[in-house]
C-alpha cells in the first residue's frame, strides 16, 4: 500500500486547496474568442498580470497607510514585495515574446479594443504612487466600481505625498503642498532638497535613506516593466495602432519619460 505519510485524502466534507483558492473559478476565467491556439497565452499572461497587480494595491494602500503613521520598517517591507512584484511582471513579457507576429494576429481581431490601456488596476497602480493623469479616469466610466474606486484614490494623497510628508516632520522644514494631486506629479525644487540633506548625512537620517532607497527601488522595477512591455509590443506588432486605439509604441516610449519619484532621480547629480 502507498505510504502518504499520513496525508489528508478524504476532502468530501472539508475545504481543500482548490475551494480556498478558488481555483473553480480561476482556471475556467479563460474564454478564447477565436480558434487560435495562442490566444489562451495572451490570456492568461493577462490575467495573472492582473492578480499580480491586484497584491500590488493592496501592498501600496497597506504601506501608505503605515508611512503615514511613521511605521516605516513595515512599510520598506511592503515596497520591497511591490518591486519583485514588478520583477514577476516582468518575467510575463518573457512569456508573451513567445509570441510571434503571425501567431498574434491569427487572433488579434478577437479583441475589438480591448486593451491593457483599459486596466483600471494598473491606473489605480499609478494613482497610488502618484501619476495622476486624471483624464485617464475617464476611460473606466463605464464600471461604476472601478470608477468610484480611482476618484476616491484621487481624493487622497498619494504614497509619496505622504512620504514627504514625513520627510519634511522629521527634518523639521515645511512640507510640500499636502493637498491630495489632481495631476502627475511634478518635480519639485524643495523637495529635492530635503532628499539631498537626507543622502548628504545617512548615518543621521537612516530611515529616510531607506526609505528614499525602497522609493528608488521599486520605481526601478516598474520602469523596467515599462520599457520590457514596449519591446515586447513592438517585436510583436511592430509600429501598428493599439487595439484600444493609442499610438501603440510611440505611445508606450512616451510612458517611459515619466518619473514617479522625480527627485530622487535628479538628486543623484547633485551628490
Amino acid at each position: 500500500m502507498t505510504d502518504h505519510h499520513g496525508a489528508k485524502l478524504d476532502f468530501s466534507k472539508d475545504m481543500s486547496y482548490g475551494d480556498y483558492l478558488g481555483l473553480d473559478a480561476i482556471l475556467t476565467a479563460q474564454h478564447p474568442r477565436s480558434d487560435a491556439h495562442d490566444e489562451m497565452l495572451f490570456i492568461v499572461q493577462h490575467q495573472t498580470s492582473e492578480l499580480w497587480m491586484r497584491l500590488a494595491i493592496h501592498e501600496l494602500q497597506t504601506a501608505r497607510l503605515r508611512i503615514a503613521s511613521e511605521e516605516l520598517q513595515p512599510a520598506f517591507k511592503m515596497l520591497t514585495r511591490v518591486a519583485r512584484i514588478f520583477e514577476q511582471l516582468n518575467g510575463a513579457w518573457d512569456v508573451l515574446r513567445t509570441m510571434t507576429p503571425s501567431e498574434y494576429t491569427a487572433f488579434r481581431p478577437s479583441l475589438g479594443n480591448s486593451s491593457g490601456f483599459q486596466s483600471h488596476q494598473y491606473r489605480m497602480v499609478e494613482y497610488l504612487l502618484g501619476n495622476r493623469q486624471v483624464a485617464l479616469k475617464k476611460v473606466h466610466e463605464h464600471r461604476s466600481e472601478a470608477h468610484t474606486a480611482l476618484e476616491a484614490e484621487l481624493a487622497q494623497p498619494s504614497l509619496y505625498q505622504v512620504a514627504l510628508a514625513v520627510v519634511a516632520a522629521r527634518l523639521d522644514v515645511k512640507a510640500p503642498d499636502a493637498a491630495p494631486s489632481q495631476a502627475a506629479w511634478a518635480a519639485d525644487p524643495t523637495v529635492q532638497d530635503m532628499w539631498k540633506t537626507v543622502y548628504q548625512d545617512p548615518a543621521t537620517h537612516w530611515e529616510l535613506y531607506e526609505l528614499a532607497e525602497k522609493l528608488v527601488d521599486l520605481e526601478d522595477y516598474f520602469r523596467r516593466w515599462r520599457f520590457n512591455h514596449v519591446t515586447t509590443v513592438e517585436r510583436i506588432i511592430g509600429f501598428k495602432r493599439g487595439t484600444g486605439g493609442t499610438s501603440g509604441v510611440a505611445y508606450l516610449r512616451k510612458m517611459l519619460e515619466v518619473e514617479l519619484f522625480p527627485e530622487l532621480w535628479h538628486v543623484r547629480g547633485e551628490l
